[in-house]
Parts: C-alpha cells; structure tokens; sequence
C-alpha cells in the first residue's frame, strides 16, 4: 500500500494530512509516519515535510492544554503552576526546546507548554527546532528501509545522543541560577 501510495503523490499527501491531523486524536507517535514519509519520500523532500507534519501536529495538544489551563481548576491548576514555574525558569523558547531535544513523548510535551502558558511562537519555534534531529533520525530510517541499510540508522543514533547532551546543556545555566537563588534566598 505504501508503494502505491508513493507512485500517487496526491493520494500520499491526502493519506499524511490525515495522518498529521488525527494523530492527537489517538495519542500516536510522531516517529512511525516521520519514517513513512522518509520511506516514501527519501532525505531530500522527507526531512522539510516530516518537519512541518510534527511541527503542525503537537498544536492541537498545547492549544487544547493552554484553554484547560485558563478555564479549568484543581489538577489543570497545579500543572498550570508547575509548568509556570519551570518556564520562569528556563524561558519559554528554551523550554520547550530542551524538552522536544528530550527523548520525552511529543504529547505530554505539548501539553506541559500549554498548561505552562507558553506564547504560541516561543511553543512552535521551540518544537520546530528541537524537533530537527528527531525528524532527521526518523527520515533517515525511512528512507534506509528502501535498501534495508542500517548503516543510515546508526549514524543517526549520534545525532539522539548529541540532541540529549544540548537539551541537557541548555538547562545548565538556568538550573544553575535557580539554585543559587534559592540558596540565596535561604541565606537571608
């Protein structure tokens, strides 16, 4: 079916934007139709348009998260504040970008900003950019299952492990600073 769809660029565009737009729906992970969309359409064209897929499919999530989280009480409250309190922390953009380059569900991700109150730009420029090595791993799977090659795939296992080392350096310096202000503000 795959095949088929491929030699039908119309049908295969059609079939992904229902994809991209029922996958909240069903809490699906992003990677399997990341890799359908790097078998389908190789490197190249796959990686821009598994970008824009994952990008645009986690909005839902978070808009949904950000109106719970104005119009609700209890639960949605403390996430609200939870959230709050780690974006004053790290900053909304960096937020969320150190937890899409997180190996973290994309759901409970969107969620968080949403709850957090997270602008929609800081939210979407942090999941497109933090979304780039998952994308790019997820493709190049796709696309190597077209010659069975796993020497594509393993390559791309360096780029995970470099995007958990920046997710964790990008929380460095703010965590930092918190701590010693709450040291601080013991201290007085």
């Amino acid at each position: 079916e795959v095949a088929h769809l491929s030699a039908h660029p119309i049908q295969f565009g059609l079939a992904l934007l229902v994809l991209y737009l029922v996958r909240p729906l069903f809490a699906w992970p992003i990677s399997p139709i990341s890799a359908l969309v790097g078998y389908v359409l190789g490197l190249r064209y796959g990686i821009p348009v598994a970008l824009v897929g994952a990008t645009l499919t986690t909005i839902p999530p978070f808009l949904f998260a950000r109106h719970a989280g104005r119009s609700g009480g209890g639960l949605f409250a403390r996430l609200n504040d939870a959230g709050r309190r780690f974006i004053s922390v790290t900053g909304a953009t960096r937020g969320v970008l150190a937890a899409r380059l997180s190996p973290l569900p994309a759901d409970p991700v969107s969620y968080g900003a949403g709850f957090s109150g997270v602008s929609t730009r800081a939210y979407v420029l942090g999941t497109f950019l933090g979304e780039i090595p998952w994308v790019f791993v997820e493709v190049l799977a796709g696309a190597s299952m077209r010659t069975l090659s796993t020497e594509g795939l393993s390559a791309g296992l360096h780029v995970l492990g470099a995007s958990f080392a920046v997710a964790i350096l990008l929380l460095a310096g703010p965590a930092y600073r918190h701590v010693q202000s709450r040291r601080l503000s013991a201290t007085d």
